[in-house]
This record gives structure tokens, C-alpha cells and sequence, in this order.
């Protein structure tokens, strides 16, 4: 695989925070005379508390690049993005940023580089590529990110909604253990005064609760991260699933190169029940919903249904895989499941004219 193409988009005009924001990007080409025909962009984006590297990062048992170097590798152009408030693009503070500024920049990034690669200003031996189909997958919060970009600016000629729920986002503890429970946090609401809706529960609750980062880590450094079982399915490393689990809790620096340092608090709006239904509803472009057989997605057999103007959806529900789907040792079937998709996408664009 070649080595990315690092770049940072200027996206402060769409954004409009009354600071300056870039957005940092990896493009990853396949190799000369490779390309796919139709031709495919793929945007990724990755989930709270990981950068852009966890779509390049590999397990010892890879072959080496990730899922960039697969969809490469098959003639895609692969795009992983730092959204605002991640990895090396703009962290501004987190009165500033709600769902909507962050699906924005990532919109404003997107259209950007569609841009240089249709006028091949992209990068030397990149010549034009016209009418590219332009993907966007989303990893859990990259998923709820990927889903507002949809609703709000139709960003995509298709999405693919990875470990997250347009209905209600939950994530389990392992059987036999309090369950967790999030605060329901109105969009509506500021950060600085949030409506939450489950204050009674949340009180009830025995289980661990978003923000409890010293109940977080104790947990972690007796033996187990609350969030592991749902996380990490049980037949990967043991190293790789504490290192990524005490990053998770923050007790170990430096962070391994899939880890974001920060993660903007208005995450906390999308684990409420509906958060992102309205612009799940109104998506038109073909919907391809992943998930691991142990996930965060209560029902998957249920979701089709937060897309109600969407004629193309597809479910898969991956064997052996838990929340963290690049981790898993069944990540291939993974990827070839969304390759599959995407040029499926492709095809039917060329179709249609």
C-alpha cells in the first residue's frame, strides 16, 4: 500500500464557531492503474475516543494497513477523517461543538477533496476522476456523525451506519454485571445546562455511568474496563484489549496510534433514545447498517426502520466481532461485506445514468 496523502482542510466558513477549524485527513490511493471502474471514494470516520488511524492501524495477525489497505487494494480511494474535536484537526472548546457543527465540517471536508479528485488537483498521478461515488461509513459516533452529515447536507451517495443505532444507542455490560445507564441529554439543550430526561434512573443506577471517570478507571485497573465485554470480542489479544481499555480509562500515555486524546462532550447527545431520528428518516441514499454480533445496537433487525425514506438498506450482523470492529479477527468478512456494498452502490449510480 502506498504511504497517505496527510492533509488538513480549512473548514472554518461551514462551520461558523467564530474560530478557525481544520479538518486532518489520510487519502490513501490504490495503486497506479487500479482504480476501480465506476470509481469509489470512501470517507471514514471513527468513533469516541479513536482518531482516523483506527482505519489504518493492523492486528499482529494482519497483513498490514487495515481496512484502508484493503479497500486499496480493490481499487477504492480511502479517505479516514479526524472529525472536529479528534485526533489532529481543530480541538475547540466544547461549548462550541454540538452534532451539527461537527457533521458540518466533516460535510465541508468531504466535498473538498470530491472537489480535487474530480479536477485532479488531489495529488501528482492522480489524473480527474468524474462522478466518483462518494461514500461515507461511520463508526459508532462516526456513524451517528456520518447519519447528521446525511440528514443535514446529503453529503453521501451512500452511508454505512457502523456500530451505531438510529433508534436508541445502549452499551451493554458483560452478563451478570449492573447494567450501565447514560444520560438522556436533549439536543436542544447547551452542554452547560443539559435537559436530561432519565434522572430518576440515573439515580437508581448500580451500574457504571458515562463521566464517572474515577469509577471508569478503578474498574479498569481492578481487572476489567466496564465497557470491555461489549467492546472487544473475547478471542482477541489480551495485550492489544488492555492497551486499547487503559487508554480508554486514561492511564497510559502515550496513547496507541489509534487513540484520540480528546473526545467532545456533546457525544453525550447521542445515546439518547431518537437523538439522530429525524435525519435518519429523512436519508434517500442506500443505508448499509454493520454491527458485530455483540454490539451496541440494541435490535439490529430493527433498524431499517429509523430510515423510513431509505429504498436500499442492507444488515449484516458480523460473526465473532464485538463494538471495536477493526479489532476483531473476523474484520475481513467485515470489510468484504461493506466492498460489497459499495460497489453495489456504484453499479446501480452507473445504472441509472
Amino acid at each position: 500500500m502506498r504511504d497517505p496523502i496527510e492533509l488538513t482542510v480549512d473548514v472554518t466558513d461551514a462551520v461558523g464557531i467564530g474560530m478557525t477549524a481544520h479538518t486532518a485527513i489520510s487519502v490513501f490511493l490504490p495503486d497506479d492503474g487500479a482504480l476501480a471502474d465506476p470509481a469509489v471514494v470512501c470517507f471514514a470516520f471513527p468513533g469516541g475516543g479513536y482518531n482516523r488511524r483506527y482505519y489504518s492501524f493492523d492486528m499482529p495477525d494482519g497483513q498490514g494497513g487495515g481496512e484502508a489497505a484493503y479497500h486499496t487494494a480493490r481499487g477504492w480511494i480511502f479517505v479516514a477523517c479526524d472529525h472536529l474535536g479528534f485526533g489532529e484537526s481543530t480541538i475547540p472548546p466544547d461549548d462550541l461543538l454540538d452534532l451539527d457543527v461537527i457533521a458540518a465540517g466533516n460535510d465541508a471536508t468531504v466535498k473538498h477533496v470530491m472537489e480535487r479528485i474530480a479536477t485532479g488537483t488531489l495529488t501528482d498521478g492522480l489524473p480527474p476522476v468524474a462522478n466518483a461515488t462518494c461514500l461515507g461509513i461511520g463508526q459508532s459516533m462516526g456513524g451517528c456523525f456520518a447519519v447528521v452529515a446525511q440528514g443535514n447536507h446529503e453529503t453521501f451517495d451512500g452511508i454505512g451506519v457502523l456500530g451505531y443505532s438510529g433508534i436508541h444507542t445502549v452499551v451493554p455490560t458483560r452478563p451478570g454485571q449492573p447494567a450501565a445507564v447514560w444520560p438522556w441529554v436533549s439536543r436542544r439543550s447547551k452542554l452547560a445546562a443539559p435537559k436530561i430526561f432519565n434522572l430518576a434512573q440515573l439515580a437508581a443506577s448500580q451500574g457504571p455511568q458515562l463521566g464517572d471517570s474515577a469509577a471508569l478507571q478503578a474498574a479498569a485497573r481492578a481487572g476489567e474496563h466496564p465497557f470491555q465485554w461489549s467492546f472487544h470480542y473475547d478471542d482477541q489479544p489480551a495485550d492489544i484489549v488492555a492497551l486499547d481499555m487503559q487508554a480508554s480509562a486514561g492511564l497510559i500515555d502515550p496513547l496507541p496510534e489509534w487513540r484520540s486524546a480528546t473526545t467532545p462532550a456533546c457525544g453525550l447527545y447521542m445515546v439518547a433514545p431518537g437523538a439522530v431520528a429525524i435525519e435518519a428518516a429523512s436519508i434517500r441514499v442506500p443505508v448499509f447498517i454493520g454491527v458485530g454480533e455483540r454490539d451496541v445496537v440494541p435490535d439490529p433487525w430493527a433498524e431499517p426502520k429509523a430510515f423510513k425514506s431509505a429504498s436500499d438498506i442492507q444488515l449484516y450482523v458480523c460473526p465473532r466481532m464485538a463494538h471495536m470492529h477493526n479489532f476483531a479477527h473476523t474484520r475481513t468478512q467485515f470489510w468484504a461485506r461493506i466492498h460489497n456494498w459499495g460497489e453495489g452502490v456504484a453499479a446501480q449510480r452507473a445504472l441509472a445514468g
